[in-house]
């Protein structure tokens, strides 16, 4: 099975955020048969939501990954459960680490446990920026592509900071 590329938001509003999400892309660059590609600028944007918490900041990276979607969530989930994460009812709620499969590809999938592309992916600030900026050309299955996207997203609230992600890598 050739790699496909795959699109994850990363973000979080609890504890030392910074390096929880550069701890985050180093687990998301030892993934099996994956490596990492990219990754946007940390962004700072507002809480969805409940707006009595911190700020989130926010991250897009690229991976190229022969993981199957599925797989690739769990993976997912288990970097959020080791750095902290908790999962209640309440949605938007403050959190150490989130981790969003927003795009695989160009699957489109839509069950209880995933939806691709992520539902959210061109109506957010805070994803559709960062995505444009390591991807302009990246393609929303149905709606575009990112650069496009960005256009018509208006980045009310998103300050790009600049703090770096991207692991250093060994020559």
């Amino acid at each position: 099975m050739p790699a496909a590329e795959v699109f994850i938001g990363l973000g979080g509003n609890l504890g030392d955020v910074p390096a929880c999400l550069r701890a985050a892309v180093a687990a998301l660059d030892a993934l099996p048969t994956t490596q990492l590609l990219r990754v946007s600028a940390i962004y700072r944007n507002p809480p969805l939501g409940c707006a009595a918490q911190p700020d989130y900041l926010n991250a897009v990276a690229a991976l190229a990954t022969r993981l199957e979607p599925l797989e690739l969530l769990d993976h997912l989930q288990a970097i959020e459960d080791a750095h902290g994460r908790t999962r209640g009812a309440e949605r938007w709620q403050a959190r150490t680490l989130d981790l969003d499969l927003l795009l695989y590809a160009q699957v489109c999938l839509d069950t209880p446990r995933l939806q691709l592309p992520h539902p959210g992916v061109h109506l957010r600030p805070f994803v559709i920026h960062p995505l444009a900026e390591i991807a302009p050309d990246a393609v929303v299955p149905g709606r575009g592509t990112a650069a496009a996207l960005a256009a018509c997203v208006p980045a009310h609230g998103l300050q790009r900071l600049a703090l770096a992600l991207q692991p250093a890598r060994s020559v």
